[in-house]
């Protein structure tokens, strides 16, 4: 902040104003406007004429030496436009030792003055500096020590368990100190999850959430860093870690030994095997070089794996599975007449009924609550923009604010609003096509007795909907498979057929 007051008197000193006041300090009513009118009352009584004002509000005093406020006072120093600094106390200039230090020396060289009015030092004595250095040393022997209290407190509470406060993960909120799923944010998350599975790609995820009308916890548009961190934070299958990381120096920061880590355990949003599926596709697209590229051609590509480790491909000159790193081998109808005849067995096993079935009832309760968040946010949208017409109305904004507010609002309400009908429409598909118990034996029969003529793209959408591995050994073939897939993949797989 540039200020611009007119001098007292011609031959008086010129003299810059330092204001910074962290931003916890603010919130303890450390306002910089009392440490401004503090400063201009000073140099007032002292004749001085205050040229410039240098406001670092916010900034923390760990490091100032190169904030813009910082080396604009430093070239106005050297130019001779200011002769002193004023500041209202040693830790508002810095906490850090040696760029108070610094600041000391650069101001001698400079043949000008730094000036503490709590401290009531002035650098232009011999015993004005020594208290300044003194003054100096107490300031950084006071941080590190709340550092350190604080690094205890943090690493005590992380071995116990115990929730730092903190904003909780996006999708969660704090209730009496435990972490719970948000109403709208969870299904909101859940909904990225299920869309990286399908476009593989975070920056289309992130463009597909704008348009619905999501929005991030800060009312910001998605961008695909945002959606990588919530992705790939655990906190979704149910497990929510903390303090895991440190800062380094800008804007860098280092993992902690996992020994200080903190766990706690929370209701998940997703099932753990979707979160695996989708870390796992993150993890393959950031190895060098590799990007998602064309969909499989073959209906276990990506899940057929050599009992060596090695991953199995199909050659275009033999149509076998074959490991690059051991040769192990075996055609591909071989590879589908077991798949086949191990559909029969898992279509048929009362325990993987009843696991579809809830599956089918998670996902519509999931769509039923995505739909209620579309709901309220779209109350919200319609309160806030009645608000600021009201505002408008009675005087309190002008005509360029209430536009400037209306406008994003206006347009986001009608982006929910165009999503709403296709949601409630896919809450109603869901409903009525509910199946029972004896439904999903006579779809699954149908779909096991369609296997052999269905095209391999079909053919590989089931496969990985229904099988996470295939291990192929030279004796044996291990298939694991996860669950039947739930009533709205079903209705999708009936629509593409």
């Amino acid at each position: 902040m540039k200020t611009s007051i007119h001098p007292l008197a011609p031959d008086a000193k010129n003299v810059g104003i330092w204001i910074r006041v962290s931003t916890e300090e603010q919130a303890k009513g450390e306002a910089p406007e009392h440490h401004l009118e503090r400063g201009k009352a000073y140099a007032l009584a002292r004749g001085w004429n205050v040229v410039e004002v240098y406001d670092l509000a916010g900034q923390s005093g760990k490091a100032v030496v190169n904030h813009p406020e910082a080396k604009r006072m430093m070239a106005d120093v050297k130019r001779g436009h200011i002769q002193a600094l004023l500041f209202s106390k040693l830790a508002r200039l810095s906490r850090n030792l040696r760029e108070v230090q610094d600041f000391g020396d650069f101001f001698r060289q400079q043949n000008a003055d730094l000036v503490s009015l709590n401290e009531s030092i002035d650098t232009s004595t011999a015993g004005g500096r020594m208290f300044f250095h003194l003054l100096a040393v107490f300031a950084q022997w006071e941080r590190e020590e709340i550092v350190e209290r604080v690094n205890a407190s943090v690493s005590i509470r992380a071995k116990m368990g115990k929730p730092i406060n903190g904003q909780s993960p996006y999708g969660f909120r704090w209730v009496d100190k435990k972490l719970v799923p948000h109403p709208d944010e969870s299904v909101i998350r859940h909904k990225a999850y299920e869309l990286f599975r399908q476009h593989r790609r975070k920056g289309t995820v992130a463009k597909l959430l704008n348009a619905s009308g999501y929005r991030t916890r800060e009312a910001k548009l998605w961008t695909d860093v945002h959606v990588r961190r919530i992705l790939i934070d655990t906190s979704a299958k149910g497990i929510y870690f903390f303090n895991r990381v440190k800062k380094s120096g800008g804007w860098r920061s280092v993992e902690k030994p996992e020994s200080e880590w903190g766990k706690i355990i929370c209701d998940p949003i997703i099932p753990e095997p979707l979160w695996n599926e989708v870390n796992q596709i993150i993890e393959e697209q950031s190895k060098v070089n590799r990007f998602p590229g064309r969909l499989p051609a073959h209906t276990f590509s990506n899940l057929a794996w050599c009992a060596c480790g090695g991953k199995m491909y199909v050659r275009s000159d033999a149509p076998k599975y074959l490991c690059r790193k051991c040769n192990n081998k075996i055609p591909i109808v071989d590879l589908e007449g077991i798949f086949h005849d191990e559909l029969q067995v898992f279509f048929t096993a009362p325990e993987k009924l009843a696991t579809h079935l809830a599956q089918a009832n998670q996902a519509l309760a999931t769509k039923e609550k995505l739909l209620g968040t579309h709901e309220r946010t779209i109350q919200k949208l319609r309160d806030d923009m009645a608000r600021t017409h009201r505002l408008f109305l009675d005087g309190h904004i002008t005509g360029q604010g209430f536009g400037e507010f209306y406008k994003p609002a206006e347009d986001r309400l009608n982006q929910v609003i165009k999503e709403l009908p296709k949601l409630q429409a896919e809450v109603d598909y869901l409903k009525v096509n509910e199946l029972s118990a004896d439904a999903i034996i006579t779809e699954a029969r149908a779909l096991y007795g369609r296997w052999p003529a269905l095209p391999t793209d079909e053919k590989r959408k089931i496969a990985e909907s229904l099988c996470e591995k295939i291990v192929i050994g030279h004796n044996e073939i291990d298939i694991t498979l996860s669950y039947l897939p739930t009533s709205e993949e079903q209705c999708k797989n009936q629509q593409q057929l």
